[in-house]
This record gives structure tokens, sequence and C-alpha cells, in this order.
């Protein structure tokens, strides 16, 4: 009784957590799909990005601050939103040494219509927005939650939970 006392307080009912687990494997997934299609239908980087957060958001609220951070720790969503953003910025100035010195030019083969890889770097710029949408927002809302209102909180307190993760 005693377990079960602590899972209720760490996160939600066993029926919200058990449609979670199904639920956001396939949050993500869609995610995943929208920014793989990006360049073909409406969607790419951030749609997809925010789409896949909201996944985590899920999980994050269905089984506490705990899971998630167990799932994709700080430290690597940290990685991962500084690996999007020099995925992208490593795209642009590619223009620059393979574009004929255009920045951000598309300079891998395009043109094939209804292809998925026929956009040439737009792919690639959608899953660098991707990383960096994702990570970032997974970040925010791990501060958020470290930042609630606590009666009586100080910053030593947001320092210690943020070197526990």
């Amino acid at each position: 009784m005693k377990k079960l006392a602590t899972e209720e307080r760490d996160g939600m009912s066993t029926i919200v957590r058990t449609v979670t687990r199904w639920v956001s494997a396939f949050i993500i997934l869609y995610g995943l799909y929208i920014v793989a299609y990006g360049h073909l239908t409406p969607g790419g980087g951030f749609p997809g990005g925010v789409i896949m957060a909201g996944g985590f958001v899920l999980l994050m609220l269905a089984f506490g601050k705990k899971r998630l951070t167990a799932l994709l720790p700080v430290a690597r969503a940290s990685a991962l939103d500084c690996l999007g953003a020099l995925g992208f910025w490593l795209l642009a100035v590619a223009g620059l040494v393979f574009g004929g010195g255009v920045f951000f030019r598309n300079f891998l083969p395009h043109g094939l219509r209804l292809r998925l890889w026929s956009a040439g770097i737009i792919p690639l710029c959608n899953v660098a927005i991707a990383l960096k949408v994702t990570a970032s927002l997974v970040l925010m809302l791990v501060a958020l939650s470290v930042l609630r209102v606590k009666a009586g909180g100080t910053d030593e307190d947001f320092v210690s939970d943020i070197e526990e993760e």
C-alpha cells in the first residue's frame, strides 16, 4: 500500500499511466512523421518538434519529473539542443562552401517531385530544427517543474534540484 501511495504522489493514477504508455509513443512517432515528410506536406522541423515535446510533456504529467529525466536526462537534452543548433548552422555554412559562396544554399540534389529524399538539405534542416525544438521544450518543461512555487523555496533548492538530475 505504501508503494501505491508513493506512485500516486509522483504522477497520475494507474489508468492514466497505462494510457500514457501507449499514447505517448504514438505522439512521438507522429512527430517523427511530420519531421520526415515536412518538405512534402504541411509540417517540418518546428511543428514536428513541438509534437514530440508534447509526448514528453504527457509522460512527465503521468509519471512525474523523475521518469522524464530518466528517459531524457538534462545533460542529454542539452547536448541534443546544441547538436540541433550546430547542425542547422553547419548546413547554412555548407552552402557557402559547396553552394558557390551563397549562405544556406541548397547544394544537395533536389527537384524530384513527391519523393521523400528530393528536397536537398531541407529534410536535414527539418531534423536539426526538430532536435533543437524538442530538446529546448523538454528542458524548459524540466526547468519550470524545478522552479515551481514552493513554500519557502530558495535559489539553493533550484540548484540542488538541477544537480540531482
